[in-house]
C-alpha cells in the first residue's frame, strides 16, 4: 500500500543550498519540485531585484505569501522557499499545517561565501553584505527553528550526502502518528 505524498518544504537564508537540496530530494522521493522566487519571477516576468526596487521587500514578501500558499496546497512536492518567507506567520502557520519544514542551517560565514558574487540577492545590496547576512541570520534563526520539524546544518557534507539523510529522516518522521510529529520527537539532524 502506498502512502499519500507528502509535502516537504525547506527554509533556510539565502545561499543554504535550498534550491540544490530541493531539486535532487523531489529527484530521490519523485515529487514535483517548486522554488518560490523562481514561481515569482515567472508570474512577473521580471526578476527578484527587480520587484525588491519597484515594489520593495513588503510588496516583494506579500507575492512571496501568495505563492507559497498555492502551491502548498498540492500534494506530493518539494518546495524551496525564499530566505525571508519566515518572516510572515500565516506562511508559517501554513508550512506546519501542510506538510514536514526542514530548516537548511548554515552558519553567516560559509552564507557569505557562497552568496558574495551574486548580484540577485537585493537584501546584500549594501555597504556591508558580510554583516548584513549575520544580521539577517540572528533574526531569523528563532522563526527557522520555530517552524521546523527537522534541521540540517548545510556546512560539510555534499548535497547528495545531505539529501541521503534527509531521506531517512523523513523516512522516520513519517512513521509517527502527526500526535508524536513534534520537535520534541524529532531529534534534529546534523550533517556527517
Amino acid at each position: 500500500m502506498q502512502r499519500d505524498p507528502i509535502n516537504i518544504f525547506l527554509v533556510g537564508m539565502m545561499g543554504a543550498g535550498k534550491s540544490a537540496v530541493g531539486r535532487q530530494l523531489a529527484a530521490r522521493l519523485g515529487v514535483d519540485f517548486a522554488d518560490s522566487d523562481h514561481a515569482i519571477q515567472e508570474r512577473t516576468g521580471v526578476s527578484v531585484p527587480v520587484i525588491f526596487e519597484v515594489e520593495g521587500e513588503d510588496g516583494f514578501r506579500r507575492r512571496e505569501e501568495q505563492v507559497i500558499d498555492e502551491i502548498s496546497q498540492r500534494r506530493g512536492i518539494v518546495i524551496a522557499t525564499g530566505g525571508g518567507a519566515v518572516l510572515s506567520a500565516l506562511t508559517r502557520s501554513r508550512l506546519k499545517q501542510r506538510g514536514l519544514t526542514v530548516y537548511l542551517q548554515a552558519k553567516a560565514h560559509d552564507l557569505w561565501l557562497r552568496t558574495r558574487a551574486d548580484r540577485n540577492r537585493p537584501l546584500l545590496a549594501c555597504d556591508d553584505p558580510r554583516q548584513r547576512l549575520q544580521d539577517l541570520l540572528a533574526f531569523r534563526e528563532p522563526l527557522y527553528r520555530d517552524v521546523a520539524d527537522l534541521i540540517v546544518e548545510t556546512g560539510k557534507p555534499s548535497v547528495g550526502r545531505l539529501v541521503d539523510g534527509l531521506v531517512v529522516q523523513i523516512a522516520a518522521c513519517r512513521t509517527r502518528s502527526p500526535h508524536d510529529r513534534t520537535k520534541d520527537a524529532l531529534a534534529p539532524m546534523v550533517g556527517p
